[in-house]
């Protein structure tokens, strides 16, 4: 390992534990806020944003706790039993394909409620939302099973197998070629695409509508009529935009790396500088992980109300009970 492999990995090691440290406490906050269904948002909504936020929560324990954190810390600890390493690896894995997947069904469910009218009322409701989150996320975990099988012990110590590793015939079987290519496409390939077409759709839309009710209305360049609906869409446009902006920007030095050394044919045989900048696509990636919660207190000032009332409740119960048991 270079110099700059070794500062960068002290660097790393930091990172991992801040963004552990905020991922799990922030996601929690967010599940517990948007499940009371206080924030003004549609039951819909709220299942897929509580539903993110779950599996964000996971890949903060399985990926950045369980995995690196584990990994640079407590390299001898019980968690890097190789039977207890495989389980992980799927844990993490169904949890980033959650994290990505559910992503995708929330920008789907805002893309029919902003611009299919007609399929709005049967789609977007909390049921349907229930059936599709339960659906993908069933299905992204079985598809994630053989990846158990995909790892052998990197090291025997007294009948004990250690750590985890990639078995060689992943990279040269052509079974394991095939599942490593539909998992790259599955996540982030496609996810990336339909996230892209389905807001560049959405825009064009609102820029349709927008122009029709101006007319429709008879405003003119110079007035500025309220609105309701187009301000409640703006809203939800926000919101979209953001979280999946957000997802698209945290994971493209991922895409760039995938396209580079996969698609492009070329090997992994990296100097210092390439590994830094493949590590680091990973690192921006689990910080993925942690973001949507901010996105909701800047975005949603419902949300951000309730989360100031999370915070001073325990500021004031303390200040009641010293008042009463004041003389």
């Amino acid at each position: 390992m270079g110099e700059k492999m070794q500062e960068y990995d002290k660097v790393e090691k930091i990172l991992y534990v801040i963004i552990a440290a905020v991922g799990v406490p922030v996601n929690l906050v967010a599940i517990v806020i948007l499940s009371r269904g206080k924030c003004g948002l549609s039951t819909c909504t709220t299942r897929y944003l509580v539903a993110m936020a779950a599996a964000d929560l996971l890949v903060a324990i399985t990926e950045v706790i369980l995995y690196q954190i584990r990994y640079h810390y407590f390299n001898r600890s019980f968690l890097s039993i190789t039977p207890v390493c495989s389980v992980n690896v799927v844990l993490l894995s169904a949890a980033t394909d959650c994290s990505v997947w559910f992503t995708v069904t929330f920008t789907f469910d805002r893309f029919v409620a902003i611009c299919c009218q007609k399929l709005k009322t049967k789609y977007c409701s909390g049921k349907t939302a229930a059936v599709v989150l339960a659906t993908a996320g069933v299905l992204l975990c079985l598809k994630n099973v053989p990846r158990y099988f995909t790892q052998e012990p990197r090291t025997i110590i007294d009948n004990v197998p250690w750590v985890c590793r990639q078995v060689d015939s992943y990279y040269t079987d052509p079974g394991w070629v095939a599942f490593d290519w539909i998992d790259t496409v599955l996540t982030p390939f496609l996810p990336f695409a339909v996230i892209l077409l389905l807001n560049a759709l959405t825009v064009r839309h609102i820029l349709v509508a927008s122009r029709v009710r101006k007319g429709l209305r008879g405003e003119s360049k110079g007035e500025n009529r309220s609105d309701p609906e187009m301000e409640s869409r703006r809203r939800s446009v926000v919101l979209l935009f953001t979280i999946s902006g957000s997802f698209i920007l945290l994971w493209l030095t991922l895409v760039i790396i995938f396209v580079y050394y996969q698609v492009a044919g070329i090997g992994y045989d990296m100097n210092d500088s390439q590994y830094i900048f493949f590590y680091a696509g990973y690192l921006l990636r689990n910080l993925s992980c942690c973001t949507n919660t901010f996105i909701y207190v800047v975005t949603q000032s419902r949300f951000r109300a309730q989360v100031k009332s999370a915070v001073k409740y325990p500021l004031t119960s303390v200040l009641r009970l010293i008042n009463k048991s004041a003389p």
